[in-house]
């Protein structure tokens, strides 16, 4: 359930805040509302914490080892983490200027490559001496036509390219220069000084890269140096940004404005007296969009929040917590994907280890383990049922796990077809086992997406929308039998289908149409029919294109069998692989390494096929029938926060 939120304002005197606000953090209650606090302070923290963060990643880049890296151990206080921090970030901008010098002096010697050594001590003591020289280049054919005078020497010409000196040529280009010579400027030193100076450079970089490389050790210092600037940050912006008069009076007030969950209000109100501090607190208006949203259920159902936490959905306030519904589905759907008994053992075996080796070091047991464990049993479970385990063939199984299966779905029936009572033709092709799979994803889709419009009814008991759910509800049902007709077999699910009377086909299409008709007019219900017919008018190719969307919403959910079906092929097709190299001693140890990798990396894509296909089912199908948005905010109170 959503727990229900009551808006507060707490009052305090101005001179008070700090104290206020240390209190109101130790308790650790109050969702403040978004402030955005500006002060000298805060940016001086900001700044230091944007000199953590590169810190941290210019250490991360070293390659240094990872046990190293992922060290918890604080080796230095957070006064010294702070200064290594500016001495890193300092060696680090020193590194960008030595990187660019080296750079530029690269290119300066790769300009005059061709040249050989060029010094301009030599240059000006030619010079000094009434002897100047100009650099030019130009195409070796240009340069035979230049006569006697002006007077130069060819140094050397390589592809065509002739370089030579212009001897006492004064300062203006010679007149008699063909206009493909050009003047090649002199360097701003010396070559070889500049030799020298990228050698130097380079050492210099070194040194940087050797400091960096020393305190790698001391990047968990740096993290929790940077944890405590974000803790910093998050009070002076809070201070910074609260409401106060500023009248330099020792009566000036202070206030803060934040939402308290309604069952801690009295808790949050005895600590407003023992501060005599002024409270007020009302229920969220329906139009407050900042209201954070705060779940609470039991154990079984709080397992989805891993899940739901690593998604970033949250519901909105006003919204339905379907935790619950969730986690039931999901389960399924991921069973379903992964499809693969031995596959889910794995998974479940594997999750009992870490849980096992996270006791035995005294730690909690992160709640996720419990949630593998769970989708691992159903894997075991949907894998027992249609006969899967790790792809082998049924020809190699033993008849108790091929007896576990249930017929119509299971693989060791694969050849067998199924006709249903109400067929009298026998002539008919009977439903295959693809086939029976199918109309498993389809009737799920029908149970999953029913929920969303029950709950709605339930939502809207009081109203007169509630026949617009009704409606969508008996679209949905007809449009199941609709679905069952034209992508399952149209034969044994004709729309002209009678059983004992009941004209089956007929009920589905007036369905279809009567949900339409009830949704259509009471949908967008509001106190007023005729509104709410005029709302679905102006959108009538949204409300048209809905009936199509029922359709493809109820389709869309035989991707869990398509996608597992993927799944069992590339199982199955790693085993061919693997099958001719048994039995050959030298060969076993590269069909074991075909089996982990090929099995592995199978598992690894139904997992991404999960977070896809699984999870966008319920966040997407599902919640459209619902009309949730996932716009909601988490309920983050104000708190120290807790060194892990």
């Amino acid at each position: 359930m959503i727990e229900p939120m009551k808006k507060v304002s707490v009052v305090i005197l101005d001179k008070e805040k700090n104290s206020a606000l240390k209190t109101l953090r130790k308790i650790g209650l109050l969702h403040l509302e978004k402030l955005e606090g500006s002060s000298e302070k805060l940016t001086k923290f900001k700044e230091a914490s944007s000199n953590a963060a590169l810190a941290e990643s210019i250490l991360m880049e070293q390659k240094a080892p990872k046990k190293l890296k992922k060290s918890k151990k604080c080796l230095i206080s957070n006064e010294e983490a702070g200064n290594l921090i500016s001495e890193i970030v300092a060696k680090y901008d020193r590194k960008k200027v030595l990187m660019d010098e080296i750079n530029a002096d690269k290119n300066e010697l790769d300009r005059f490559r061709l040249w050989g050594d060029v010094i301009l001590e030599d240059i000006d003591y030619l010079k000094e001496q009434g002897i100047q020289l100009r650099m030019f280049e130009s195409p070796l054919d240009k340069y035979n036509l230049i006569g006697e005078k002006p007077q130069t020497i060819l140094l050397n010409s390589t592809n065509k390219v002739a370089r030579f000196l212009l001897i006492n040529g004064g300062t203006e280009r010679p007149e008699d220069f063909p206009p493909e010579a050009f003047e090649v400027p002199l360097p701003r030193c010396s070559t070889k000084v500049l030799e020298e100076e990228i050698a130097n450079d380079s050492a210099e970089i070194k040194e940087i890269d050797a400091f960096f490389f020393e305190n790698v050790k001391n990047l968990a210092s740096i993290r929790s140096f940077d944890s405590a600037l974000q803790s910093d940050i998050e009070f002076e912006n809070v201070y910074a940004g609260m409401g106060n008069e500023a009248q330099g009076t020792e009566t000036d007030l202070a206030w803060i404005s934040g939402y308290v969950p309604t069952a801690n209000l009295e808790e949050l109100k005895k600590v407003c007296k023992e501060n005599d501090w002024a409270i007020a607190a009302a229920d969220p208006a329906d139009d407050d969009e900042e209201v954070p949203t705060k779940l609470k259920n039991n154990k079984f159902v709080s397992l989805i929040y891993p899940l739901t936490d690593f998604l970033g959905t949250v519901p909105g306030y006003h919204e339905y917590d379907i935790s619950g519904w969730f986690l039931f589905f999901f389960t399924i759907f991921f069973g379903m994907i992964f499809g693969d008994a031995g596959y889910g053992l794995l998974v479940v075996v594997a999750a009992l280890i870490l849980m096992l080796k996270t006791k035995i070091s005294g730690k909690k047991v992160p709640s996720v383990y419990g949630l593998v464990i769970l989708l691992g049993i159903s894997t075991v479970i949907w894998g027992t049922v249609t006969c899967s385990w790790f792809g082998i063939g049924l020809d190699k199984l033993p008849e108790w796990l091929k007896n576990l299966s249930i017929p119509p779905i299971s693989n060791v029936y694969a050849d067998e077809t199924w006709l249903p009572f109400w067929v009298e033709d026998k002539s008919v092709a009977g439903l295959t086992n693809a086939q029976n799979l199918q109309i498993f994803c389809f009737s799920i889709a029908l149970l999953q997406l029913s929920v969303a419009h029950i709950k709605g009814m339930i939502n809207n008991r009081k109203s007169l929308k509630i026949l617009g759910e009704f409606g969508s509800l008996a679209q949905l049902i007809g449009m199941y039998y609709v679905v069952l007709s034209m992508v399952v077999n149209a034969k044994i699910f004709p729309l002209g289908l009678v059983i004992n009377n009941i004209p089956v086909g007929k009920i589905a299409i007036y369905c279809v149409l009567g949900g339409f008709i009830l949704s259509f007019i009471f949908a967008n219900y509001a106190g007023n029919i005729l509104k709410s017919i005029l709302e679905s008018v102006k959108n009538i190719i949204s409300v048209l294109l809905g009936v199509v969307n029922v359709f493809s919403d109820i389709v869309s959910y035989i991707r869990l069998w398509a996608v597992g079906l993927a799944g069992a092929a590339i199982s199955s097709t790693v085993n061919e692989m693997a099958g001719p190299l048994i039995g050959h001693a030298v060969t076993f140890i590269f069909m074991i390494l075909l089996l982990v990798f090929g099995h592995g990396l199978n598992m690894v894509l139904n997992l991404l096929s999960v977070i896809v296909h699984g999870v966008r089912l319920n966040t997407l199908e599902f919640s459209n029938h619902l009309g949730m948005s996932w716009s909601g905010l988490k309920y983050e109170p104000f708190r120290e926060k807790i060194s892990k």
